[in-house]
């Protein structure tokens, strides 16, 4: 038996589970639980991937230094501030790992990403949740949960799974009440959905104690490269590149990264696509009596009327080879994140959710 037992926190974290890919004995499966980009990365990364694959035999960049120049390039940041990890989830944990430890807390909103209060377990810090309000992130509540403790706040904006979004004003409003000793995290995701929205970089250049962190895995279309980002303050990147592993990031992964900040005209055809398929969406699923709030990601969460009804709609689409995410874990039976796909996508799931309530009202 082994006698050595893991720290206290890692035994409190249930295993990730991530958007069901197949369905068994069925080969035409639409899966729409991920949020990935439904047409995929740009021409250029692909060539730009299978290029780099011949030098994989290479150590990769420890510096990363031209795709952070590229990501300040194109956002008007300090290069030296931008710091690049495996997925903007590799820089929300290392912030854990610097700026929290046993004892301490990490706060972030009802409905927020399940990896947050994951991170507050893998160092040994309390997860505290923060109420809601209709699915907002509610900054009186958040305020009212920061404690002499609390070393971090975790916020998506705009969020997953609500799709909703907090406007500027809303969040200066928390970063002017924010312990000095506290960092806020802004996690944009789902940022270049919104155009002209800077994912609150304007906030790290404001405030020392302000992160914002970046991926390329949803209108890169780069999920499976496993790429992200963060800006911050100089001595909070500091702090984080003394943690980071020295080649955290892949030649491969690199590449398809620095391809696809120098193709905004596709992320642009992304974006477009997304928001007028976005819009059909909403307004289909409004037209089956199927609530949903504006969305500013690349996915609705439909709100049916309970939760068995949501049941039996999740598992209609199933046996109709479609592929959503219940949100059961985020605290809404009720509700049901449908990735926006492209035109013919959504017109197979808005068929398929008429006929199941259909059938489901017989």
């Amino acid at each position: 038996m082994l006698l050595l037992k893991p720290n206290s926190g890692v035994m409190k974290i249930s295993p990730y589970l991530g958007g069901q890919s197949h369905i068994d004995g069925l080969s035409d499966v639409l899966k729409l639980s991920s949020n990935e980009n439904p047409v995929g990365p740009s021409p250029q990364v692909v060539n730009a991937i299978a290029s780099a694959a011949s030098k994989v035999h290479r150590y990769p960049s420890r510096n990363h230094t031209t795709l952070r120049e590229r990501i300040a390039e194109l956002h008007g940041l300090n290069p030296d501030q931008v710091i690049i990890g495996v997925g903007s989830d590799e820089i929300l944990t290392l912030l854990a790992l610097a700026y929290a430890d046993s004892g301490t807390e990490v706060v972030y909103p009802e409905h927020g990403f399940l990896l947050y209060p994951t991170i507050a377990h893998i160092v040994g810090a309390y997860p505290i949740e923060a109420k809601e309000t209709e699915r907002c992130v509610d900054i009186s509540s958040i305020l009212d949960s920061i404690t002499p403790k609390t070393r971090l706040v975790y916020i998506a904006n705009p969020a997953n799974p609500s799709s909703t979004m907090l406007e500027e004003d809303v969040i200066a409003q928390l970063c002017d009440s924010l312990p000095t000793n506290c960092l806020l995290v802004l996690d944009g995701a789902y940022a270049e959905f919104v155009e002209g929205f800077d994912g609150g970089a304007g906030f790290v250049r404001k405030y020392e104690n302000v992160v914002m962190t970046r991926t390329f895995s949803k209108i890169y279309g780069l999920g499976g490269l496993r790429v992200g980002w963060g800006y911050a303050s100089a001595s909070v990147i500091d702090v984080l590149n003394r943690i980071r592993g020295p080649f955290n990031m892949s030649n491969i992964a690199l590449a398809g990264a620095e391809a696809a900040i120098l193709d905004q005209v596709y992320v642009k055809k992304c974006r477009d696509i997304n928001s007028q398929q976005r819009m059909r969406l909403c307004d289909g699923f409004r037209q089956l009596g199927i609530k949903c709030d504006k969305s500013y990601t690349n996915f609705v969460l439909a709100r049916f009327n309970n939760k068995k009804t949501a049941d039996f709609v999740n598992n209609f689409l199933k046996s109709q080879g479609i592929i959503v995410r219940d949100v059961k874990a985020y605290k809404m039976p009720e509700a049901l994140r449908i990735t926006v796909g492209t035109p013919d996508d959504n017109d197979r799931v808005l068929n398929s959710v008429k006929l199941a309530l259909e059938t489901t009202c017989q």
